[in-house]
């Protein structure tokens, strides 16, 4: 599992947008019992906070302290710096397992030796994540698709390929769970939408390589504007049991 996040959590934390309540309601149907949950590359907690409620235990994990700082604090919620991979955590002891944004960064096959050793036989995974940002505004829309596409290529790691095709071709040796469409919409000001921006992970490999800055083109026309932003994300989910 790779660590990429550590030295922006502070902002990851501020500017990563939260998931809606509909998303864990709909995960929720399909576990039948709420007593442990595992969030496995739980960072600062984005989706920490939504299991919470749902369970009387929800261990998040992390590879970075830092990020775990950050996450908020809930009385049943124990916060861990462990791997995705090998944990020690008791074998069919979790209710559900949940990875929000993260799975794309795991050795899949160890992962999954994870998953079907510490999962109850009825027990649920659920791969959690949002697509590229869309916005309603079509020049800062193309402004960012440009960055995105252009501007960035071959700075982001080849991981996020898995992100770029919606978590579909993500290996899922699983009985899956056929669940519908959810989508994340916010209204953002300028300084929101770039801070957002600033935590790609590719901006880092590219200010490591370059003197110049990717995001002047965006910076300069969003000085311009003084109404709030409309902007979306494409929610991604996949649910699974173990396969019988």
């Amino acid at each position: 599992m790779k660590d990429l996040f550590s030295e922006n959590s502070r902002l990851y934390h501020q500017a990563r947008p939260s998931y809606p309540i509909a998303v864990i309601q709909e995960i929720m149907k399909y576990v039948p019992e709420s007593h442990f949950a595992w969030d496995c590359g739980a960072g600062s907690g984005q989706f920490t906070q939504l299991l919470a409620p749902y369970f009387d235990c929800v261990a998040a994990t992390d590879l970075s302290a830092d990020q775990l700082e950050h996450a908020p604090y809930f009385t049943n919620v124990s916060y861990q710096v462990q791997s995705a991979e090998k944990t020690t955590f008791s074998a069919r002891s979790i209710n559900l397992i949940t990875v929000a944004q993260a799975i794309h960064w795991f050795d899949f096959k160890e992962f999954y030796k994870e998953v079907s050793r510490t999962l109850k036989k009825d027990g649920v995974l659920a791969v959690v994540g949002y697509g590229l940002i869309q916005v309603q505004d079509q020049i800062i829309n193309n402004l960012i698709h440009n960055l995105y596409f252009n501007i960035l290529n071959g700075y982001w790691d080849p991981e996020r390929s898995y992100i770029d095709k919606q978590y579909k071709t993500i290996p899922f040796p699983f009985e899956e769970i056929i669940v519908p469409d959810f989508k994340m919409q916010y209204q953002w000001s300028s300084a929101q939408l770039l801070n957002y921006i600033q935590t790609w992970s590719a901006l880092k490999c590219y200010h490591q390589k370059n003197q110049s800055n990717p995001l002047q083109e965006l910076e300069t026309y969003l000085k311009l504007q003084n109404s709030h932003i409309m902007v979306e994300f494409p929610v991604l989910l996949r649910l699974g049991r173990l396969a019988k």
